[in-house]
């Protein structure tokens, strides 16, 4: 008992154990929730229910992050919720783009959320790897974060440039990659990621992916991409790994949850990437002074954050009001996985 103790309160990457197994069990819980009872039947989610779900997700992280805060200190918890509103802001982008992953695929509603549950997982993994090599260049070369900075503020003057662009999927290297090198069916085959199926050059029986396991694949890439700048956007402010990755976590859960929401009316947030692209220069700038010791307060950076982000959500809104919802389901290109 008291070795079980000792390993308990003993410190794991400056945290104490028992927060990062409290971390572990309620993400846990929350995915046999999400897939053993609220989807236990697949059916198709519509916006009400994925604003319900997040709205649990969001009390969920708040409960979190008020622990973190009396058991921590003000500050960690202040570094929680900004990190958390950063990486919901900048994983917005990254919502958009999967929906014209599923639209370009044709990959319904119904089966929509089994790829983003399972996606989690490897976002779990993914996400402590690199939040985990993060930690440890900053640790040891703190000097890298006028690289991350650097970065951060070309990534967003590049995403400001192109803030009309859209994804061109015909020409995506990981669809291409996919279609050179593994059998893939040109139709779903229901739920299914893999199936077993006649080779027509052979006939032997051979396993294929479906178009579902091609969208699991590219949403966890995307994600990935998308990770290169969120991940060091938190790194600026704090490079507390625990708080870095379980900030992380939680945004993610979150807003796979709310993404049937933002999908069903994609439209309607096209100016927001505008504000993402202020956000993550401004964020550049922030985390390139630290190396500096000119440390910008934690509560102003959560305020501006805010502030940006409302004010993309709500021009776009405004200045889309007349403009009817257009889906991923409404793309006019779908299920394009010939070669």
């Amino acid at each position: 008992m008291e070795s079980l103790f000792a390993a308990l309160t003993g410190d794991f990457l400056g945290t104490p154990v028992y927060f990062w197994v409290a971390f572990i069990a309620i993400v846990i819980a929350l995915l046999v929730f999400d897939l053993g009872i609220l989807h236990r039947d697949e059916h198709e989610i519509e916006a009400k229910e994925s604003l319900l779900l997040y709205g649990f997700y969001v009390l969920i992280a708040l409960a979190f992050g008020a622990w973190v805060w009396f058991s921590r200190g003000a500050q960690s918890g202040l570094e929680f919720y900004t990190g958390y509103l950063i990486e919901q802001s900048l994983a917005m982008d990254n919502m958009f783009v999967i929906a014209t992953i599923f639209g370009f695929l044709g990959i319904p509603r119904l089966y929509q959320h089994r790829v983003l549950f399972w996606g989690i997982l490897g976002v779990i993994l993914f996400r402590a790897i690199l939040i985990g090599v993060g930690a440890a260049l900053v640790h040891q070369f703190e000097a890298i974060l006028f690289l991350f900075g650097a970065f951060l503020v070309f990534t967003g003057i590049r995403m400001f440039s192109h803030s009309d662009d859209e994804p061109d999927m015909e020409s995506n290297k990981i669809l291409i990659f996919l279609r050179r090198h593994f059998r893939i069916t040109n139709s779903l085959r229901g739920r299914h990621f893999t199936v077993k199926e006649p080779d027509p050059k052979t006939g032997k029986i051979v396993t294929w992916l479906t178009p579902l396991a091609v969208a699991l694949i590219m949403v966890e890439i995307v994600d990935l991409i998308f990770a290169v700048d969120s991940v060091p956007a938190v790194f600026a402010v704090t490079q507390d790994t625990f708080i870095v990755y379980t900030s992380n976590i939680f945004a993610i859960l979150g807003l796979r949850a709310l993404y049937f929401a933002l999908a069903a009316a994609m439209n309607r947030f096209r100016y927001l990437q505008v504000s993402l692209a202020i956000i993550l220069v401004l964020i550049g700038i922030k985390i390139f002074l630290v190396p500096l010791g000119i440390k910008i307060d934690t509560l102003l950076a959560l305020g501006v954050t805010i502030s940006i982000l409302a004010g993309g959500v709500l021009y776009s809104l405004w200045k889309t009001r007349n403009e009817p919802d257009i889906s991923a389901e409404d793309a006019p290109e779908t299920g394009r996985l010939e070669p």
